[in-house]
This record gives C-alpha cells, structure tokens and sequence, in this order.
C-alpha cells in the first residue's frame, strides 16, 4: 500500500525516529520500534545523516520497520555531501530492501559550510534524479509553515515549494510549527499557488524547556502565546514542565487534527515511553496490548 493512497481513505497517522550514534547501541531503538507498533501508525519514518553519515543505521531501521510487517518505512534523504553516484547506489540499496518511499530533501549545512559539497545543490534536483532514475519511490517533500529559516520571503519559499512540487514530489511533511493559525495562513498560500499535494503535519512532543527552545529556535519557529505560558510557569520545574508539555501537547494534536490535515506525524524524539502517555491520554491511539 502507498501513502498516497492511504491520504484517499482516512487521515494518516505515523512517527519519526532517528537513528543512534554510531557509539551506541541500536538494540533500544528496536525496542522503541516494537512500542511504537502497538499504536498502529501506517508509516514510520527515520532521519537520515547529512552526507550519509548514518546511512547504513538508517537502512538497517528502515529494513527493520519494514521487515515488520506493521508499518510502511520511509527514508529521509539529503543532498549533503552526495554524489550523484552514491546517490544512486544509496536509492538502489533502498529499493532492494523493499524501502520505496522517501522524503528528499537538501538537508541543514554543517557548521562552515558552503554549498552542499556533492552534485545536488537543491532539493527539487534530487526529486527530479529520483523521479527519472527510480520511478518506484513514493516521494515527499518539506514543508515550512513560517518558511524556512534561510528564505528571503513566504513568497520566495512558496516558489521553491512549487518546483518541487513540479519536479514530481507527491505529498508535504511539514517541519516544526507549534502555531496552528500560521500553519492555516500557510495552508491558503500554497494553495493559491497551486500546490495542491496531501498535508502531514509533524508534532513535536514538549518535554523539555530548553529542547523546546532550541528546536523552535533552530527552526525559525515561532513560540505561541499558550506555549510561552508553560514556559514561562513551569520552566524552573522540570517535572513539571514535562506533565504540563504533555497537556500541551494533546492540545495541539486536537488544533491540528480540527483544522483538517491530512496526516499527524509525531516527532518521537526516540522516548517512547512519553509518546505513549501522551497518544493513550488523548484517545486518538491506544496502546494493543
């Protein structure tokens, strides 16, 4: 079954994890996996290095996710650091291991560089190399509800969503966005541009003050009013902060799901143990025994 299909029957529900450090072990990512599956997401998908740094994690978790039989896996891909050639070779690995759906992107630049130091500058080359090259793959794009941080203006960003949209990409997960009246203004403007693809949403659980700063901040991601509050009156209490985050967070699961996405796409940070709180609490997924 492919995603797109998936976006004509129902809203999709699914999660994102990262794979460890190369110094660490991978076994409590498989357990993750395992809780993960009792709230029967219809994909999950796994983060990818710039440059392949984690490439071989990141297919050994997809070929994992996949060889489960309980959700569809689907790749980041970056520009960064790739040649056209590992490129190739990287897509063919994927698609020999049943992995044929994947987000491509350019990816963030390392601290000091310029450019992408490989053959893609941009990330609507490497959809369009995909398109032509592997017409298996299923693919989605980025998408940046405040625009994204290097951007000039919405209009410029909106634009570079339009080629990528043309070059042959099929659905938009968006980036980070905890206000849900920009992603809604956001929403309208790309329709306007004629950018018409399914929405996912990605949710970021809230657990940590100075996580949820920085991530906000890295992002160019605003801090909404309500999010500020639990900030500002739980910060000095991480237990506190946590509990009232978790609230937070179904609030927002509920702001989105109502303004009618697609999708609902739940960054797990890897904790699954937080997630699972948060999806059992709400209702919208409970837990298999």
């Amino acid at each position: 079954m492919r995603i797109t299909e998936l976006f004509k029957q129902k809203m999709t529900f699914s999660f994102e994890v990262f794979p460890p450090k190369m110094d660490q072990p991978m076994e409590p990512l498989f357990e993750t996996l395992e809780h993960l599956y009792r709230f029967k997401p219809d994909f999950i998908s796994c983060t990818y290095g710039a440059g392949g740094t984690n490439v071989g994690r990141n297919l050994e978790i997809c070929k994992a996710i996949h060889g489960s039989g309980k959700a569809i896996a689907l790749t980041h891909f970056t520009c960064i650091g790739n040649t056209k050639e590992s490129i190739r070779k990287q897509l063919q690995d994927y698609l020999d291991s049943g992995i044929e759906h994947i987000l491509a992107m350019r990816g963030d630049l390392p601290a000091g560089w310029e450019g992408t130091r490989g053959d893609f500058k941009y990330a609507n080359e490497l959809v369009e190399f995909i398109k032509s090259n592997f017409p298996q793959f299923t693919i989605a794009v980025a998408g940046y509800p405040e625009k994204h941080i290097q951007a000039g203006s919405f209009t410029e960003d909106i634009a570079h969503r339009k080629v990528k949209v043309d070059a042959g990409a099929e659905f938009i997960m968006t980036q980070l966005c905890h206000d849900v009246e920009k992603y809604l203004r956001w929403v309208e403007k790309i329709r306007r541009a004629n950018i018409n693809l399914p929405i996912v949403v990605g949710v970021m659980p809230v657990l940590a003050k100075d996580a949820t700063i920085r991530m906000a901040v890295s992002n160019g991601s605003s801090i909404p009013g309500d999010l500020a509050e639990v900030i500002g009156r739980w910060g000095d209490s991480p237990e506190d902060f946590k509990k009232a985050g978790k609230e937070y967070t179904i609030k927002q699961i509920f702001r989105y799901i109502d303004a009618g996405i697609d999708g609902l796409h739940i960054y797990t940070l890897n904790k699954w143990k937080d997630v699972s709180e948060i999806l059992n609490k709400s209702g919208i997924r409970v837990a298999e025994e």
